[in-house]
């Protein structure tokens, strides 16, 4: 009875995120385009330093490099209790190697911010968004699940990208699709957290990976404001580290975690 009951609240969970996936869909396709506000590449911080313009929005990426690389070597650790099953190592993997093209990507975009290097900084961060769902849905809903939806769920959030780049070039710039990819994985992953029952400890470091990732969206929208404040540091340059930052929680928690007894992921 247990497992029956399980097995009907997972799938309730999945039908609610398809439900609201269809929903995002619909919402994104009746409105009309939405062009990328050429505003979002001025930066309040374009000092540069040792002949590289935008100095600390370009070197901040590095801890996405470092916290990407100590992601995969916690994965290749044959750690018992971190993962029920093998396979749940696959779109925490993707995320990671994601990661890694987002510190790249960043880097490039933030030696001349424009739409086109923009283009190879929001490539593989929706590749780590739909990586990341999908790591949660294998921990809180079904493993099977997740194996079917990586593929799915990373080739929606780089084809958002894609389909923002072809919009432009055919005269009818539209951005809202990657928006509504990127805010829903994030409304998604608010879902799973709180309705979803953990398979694993550390449920800690997963809260904290959260808070902090809202504190770097914040204070990227305090962009000029945390600057003008002793001119030191930008807000977008906070994002990049406290980014890296919330990340870094979920190694920790990859690290140090163990199953929960009788809670099947």
């Amino acid at each position: 009875m247990l497992v029956s009951a399980t097995m009907t609240n997972a799938r309730w969970r999945l039908r609610g995120l398809l439900l609201f996936a269809l929903a995002t869909t619909a919402v994104v396709t009746l409105r009309p385009p939405v062009g990328q506000p050429q505003a979002y590449h001025h930066f309040a911080d374009a000092r540069a330093f040792l002949g590289l313009p935008n100095f600390l929005n370009v070197i901040s990426n590095l801890p996405f490099l470092l916290v990407a690389m100590l992601g995969l070597a916690a994965l290749r650790q044959p750690r018992p209790g971190a993962f029920v099953e093998e396979t749940e190592r696959v779109p925490w993997a993707v995320f990671f190697l994601g990661l890694a093209g987002t510190g790249l990507g960043s880097t490039w975009y933030h030696l001349a911010p424009d739409n086109a290097r923009l283009f190879w900084d929001r490539l593989p961060m929706s590749l780590s968004f739909g990586a990341l769902l999908s790591a949660l849905i294998a921990e809180r809903v079904s493993v099977r699940a997740a194996l079917a939806l990586v593929a799915p769920l990373v080739a929606t959030g780089i084809g958002t990208v894609w389909y923002w780049r072809f919009s432009q070039a055919e005269g009818a710039e539209n951005v809202l699709p990657y928006f509504a990819f990127e805010g829903g994985t994030i409304v998604a992953l608010v879902f799973l957290v709180s309705f979803s029952p953990p398979a694993y400890t550390r449920e800690a470091d997963l809260l904290r990976a959260g808070v902090l990732y809202a504190a770097a969206v914040f204070a990227e929208f305090l962009d000029p404001a945390i600057f003008a404040v002793g001119r030191m540091v930008s807000g977008h340059t906070l994002k990049h580290l406290l980014a890296a930052l919330a990340v870094y929680q979920l190694v920790r928690m990859l690290r140090a975690r163990s199953a929960i007894s009788g809670v099947s992921a």
